[in-house]
């Protein structure tokens, strides 16, 4: 079974970002949702390496962000840190989507 290192990497930016939300302009909203959504990040990927499957909390967890952290980006037009989570988040779900779309290996 294949890591999905992605994912994880993912998962360590979401909480990162919301780290330094929390340390730089002490926002515990920042802070309470960049621990929950990169914990939910990093099970969906954990999940995703045990099952290349099952891979719906990271397409949900992913799809959530680029649409929150769209529409803040769309109301203030910076990119830090709106503009790069919806960036980044994007491009998760570009990934799970383009792996859902390949057809299994027959053994």
């Amino acid at each position: 079974m294949a890591v999905d290192w992605i994912g994880f990497i993912y998962a360590a930016l979401v909480t990162t970002g919301g780290l330094i939300g929390y340390f730089k302009a002490g926002s515990g909203a920042s802070l309470s949702a960049g621990l929950l959504f990169g914990l939910l990040a990093a099970v969906g990927a954990f999940l995703a390496s045990q099952n290349p499957k099952n891979v719906w909390l990271s397409l949900g967890t992913s799809g959530t962000l680029a649409v929150v952290m769209g529409l803040r980006f769309l109301n203030s037009w910076k990119f830090m840190p709106a503009g790069l989570m919806t960036l980044a988040s994007g491009l998760m779900l570009v990934k799970i989507i383009s792996g859902m779309q390949k057809k299994p290996h027959k053994s």
